[in-house]
């Protein structure tokens, strides 16, 4: 249809409203008036000349009001308030009429009426033609009667679904409010749509066994495997934003393991501006089943606005988002330092096609280059140095020991001295939950370098040091969901080193946000911990991941066991599980107390681990770092009673 034709219909179907309207104030009036005369002994004329008036008013009120310019297919509650409000406004000018006309005067009762009575019956048409338009699509006798009521009053046509839902996906909606609700009427309304809703399941009891739309809803008690597939349910559809993520945990997994798929509907209030809703599976990262970490607040990106920050290891999974958090609090300068090229320089075109107004510098060079570190401070002179890079994939470093050593140790320390010399005001190193009793080599480097930043933080110098430590990050380099998701595309089958292998997750940009916010709030010389909740099983993350991907764990994509790799333990241990742990604003983020190591201490064990790193031998490094860091253990320790741990007991 044109748009002048388009326009043409619109107005025609709002001067057949007013038409429908002077009918039913004409047949109000004369049943009223005439064939109920009641009290009334007046002239036929003047009924005659009263319910024309009548008319006349309310439809110049309507007018004013916009009640014509209504869709009322689409019409809401907002839209038979506004009509009523524009009758009863037509109302009142009649009453003040009445007293300067020259006529024999109807009752007030008889004028209450007759406003009321054809009130009534102009929304009852309104309401079912907006009945009519959303459920004509059905292909049954009712679905006939309302499409011939739409042709016939109105010239409108509606398509019918001549499949009568058959090819329609039968979802059951979890939330029988007003977001499950709109839901359910915007299926139902919409013939393309690819669900079809045929039940509600709800736990308010005064819901329960009543209809919406004519969709019963039943308890979610009484919701059994057999009864959702007596309604022929396929799939579960999840419709209560803000439900608290236990409560969601036990439908999932309750859903789940009847056998249906599990969605969730994203309202678009719910969502940015402009977003449409949205029937899709859970994401990865929130099969998690806890709450998202949100701690970025004003106080952080006023402490970097403006300032001078370098992020090392600014090109990889963490450093990246440190610089995509960083470049939204507007600093000064934002340096991205790097030994790997194509990392950073993805990072760059990013951030100069968000933020084309930010100075972003890109420096490729090694930690562990202290001259090249050296001439970078000089020139930038940063003011914040959040220390990223490192050396992490468990198993490699076990393999190349002197290299762990030499990267994460040694230059971590060149980071922190540089820092140190050229005036940094602060510096933030990103640790790992596998420095707590570290069971690998690179558990006990980041173990150790923590060791030195806490020692130089007791020099009282201008710099702060301060680090922070947290768990597993989804989707980061070298994490198991990468990994599982080309397993599960090429067919399977997914590894798992041990099926009782637990560990803490959080998602990159809970992390980047945490580090900056401790970054922020620091002193000098905190080991900022993160209370990341319960611990995951390998093994669920890995099933939830292959029915995520529409297919079935073990039957379609097997999962086997390979053995644990060297220095990997089943559990990390809890990040908090002291009292004594300090608290800051946050409620979240906790601050480990420990004594520094003078200088003296410190220096000594770097001199161990520099001769053992001269002599270049991997025995004779792990020997050294194992005599430096003290809680460096072997993982059959830790794994022989790895049953009867707390974290593993809080995963049962």
């Amino acid at each position: 249809m044109s748009k002048k034709a388009s326009l043409h219909h619109g107005y025609a179907i709002k001067w057949l409203l007013v038409l429908y309207d002077l009918v039913i104030y004409a047949v109000t009036g004369f049943f009223l008036l005439f064939v109920y005369e009641g009290p009334e002994v007046i002239s036929s004329a003047d009924k005659v000349l009263q319910t024309a008036l009548a008319f006349g008013l309310a439809f110049a009120s309507r007018l004013l009001f916009s009640v014509y310019k209504q869709v009322w297919r689409y019409g809401g509650i907002q839209c038979y308030l506004r009509m009523m409000c524009a009758d009863a406004a037509a109302f009142l000018v009649n009453l003040a009429i009445r007293q300067v006309m020259p006529f024999e005067r109807i009752t007030i009762s008889s004028l209450i009426s007759l406003y009321c009575i054809a009130l009534l019956f102009s929304l009852a048409i309104r309401m079912l033609y907006r009945y009519a338009y959303k459920f004509g699509n059905q292909n049954n006798s009712m679905g006939r009667f309302l499409r011939w009521l739409l042709l016939v009053f109105s010239g409108s046509r509606v398509t019918a679904d001549l499949t009568g839902g058959t090819n329609r996906i039968k979802i059951a909606i979890v939330g029988a409010g007003r977001i499950g609700a709109s839901l359910a009427t915007d299926l139902i309304g919409n013939p393309n749509a690819a669900y079809t809703p045929r039940c509600f399941i709800d736990n308010n009891e005064g819901k329960i066994g009543k209809e919406i739309f004519g969709i019963p809803v039943i308890s979610n008690a009484d919701a059994t495997q057999a009864l959702l597939s007596r309604h022929e349910i396929q799939e579960v559809v999840i419709a209560i934003p803000g439900m608290a993520t236990e409560e969601k945990k036990v439908l999932y997994d309750h859903y789940k393991n009847m056998g249906f798929k599990v969605k969730v509907y994203d309202y678009p209030t719910m969502r940015s501006p402009g977003s449409k809703m949205q029937l899709r599976e859970f994401d990865i990262d929130e099969l998690l089943f806890r709450r998202e970490v949100i701690v970025t607040d004003e106080k952080t990106k006023a402490f970097y606005k403006g300032k001078v920050v370098l992020i090392t290891g600014g090109g990889g999974s963490i450093g990246s988002e440190l610089c995509r958090q960083v470049a939204s609090m507007e600093p000064k300068k934002l340096i991205i330092l790097d030994i790997g090229e194509n990392g950073a320089y993805e990072v760059q075109q990013e951030l100069k096609f968000s933020y084309p107004a930010l100075d972003v510098q890109i420096e490729i060079l090694s930690i562990c280059d202290r001259p090249a570190l050296e001439r970078v401070f000089a020139s930038y002179r940063p003011d914040v140095v959040l220390h990223a890079a490192a050396h992490k994939h468990v198993p490699l470093m076990e393999h190349n020991c002197v290299e762990a050593v030499k990267n994460n140790v040694f230059g971590t320390l060149n980071a922190v001295e540089v820092s140190e010399k050229y005036g940094a005001e602060r510096f933030m190193m990103v640790s790992t939950d596998k420095a707590v009793n570290p069971t690998n080599v690179m558990g006990a480097t980041k173990r150790m370098c923590e060791m030195i930043v806490r020692s130089h933080s007791a020099k009282k110098g201008k710099t702060s040091f301060s680090s922070t430590r947290f768990g597993n990050v989804l989707g980061s380099a070298g994490s198991v969901i990468p990994l599982f998701k080309k397993q599960i595309a090429a067919g399977g089958p997914i590894t798992i080193t041990d099926k009782r292998i637990i560990r803490y997750f959080m998602t990159i940009p809970e992390a980047a946000s945490l580090v900056l916010q401790a970054g922020a709030m620091a002193g000098n010389g905190e080991l900022f911990v993160l209370d990341m909740g319960k611990p995951v099983k390998i093994l669920d993350l890995a099933e939830n991941l292959i029915r995520l991907s529409g297919l079935e764990p073990y039957r379609d994509i097997d999962i086997i066991e390979t053995g644990l790799r060297p220095g990997e333990k089943l559990y990390e241990e809890l990040l908090v599980k002291d009292e004594s742990l300090g608290k800051t604003d946050s409620d979240l983020i906790f601050i480990e107390k420990e004594d520094a190591l003078t200088a003296e201490q410190i220096g000594q064990k770097l001199d161990m681990l520099r001769k053992a790193v001269e002599a270049g031998t991997n025995e004779e490094v792990c020997s050294a770092l194992r005599a430096a860091v003290p809680t460096f253990i072997s993982p059959e320790k830790v794994n022989s009673k790895a049953e009867q741990s707390e974290e593993f007991k809080s995963t049962k």
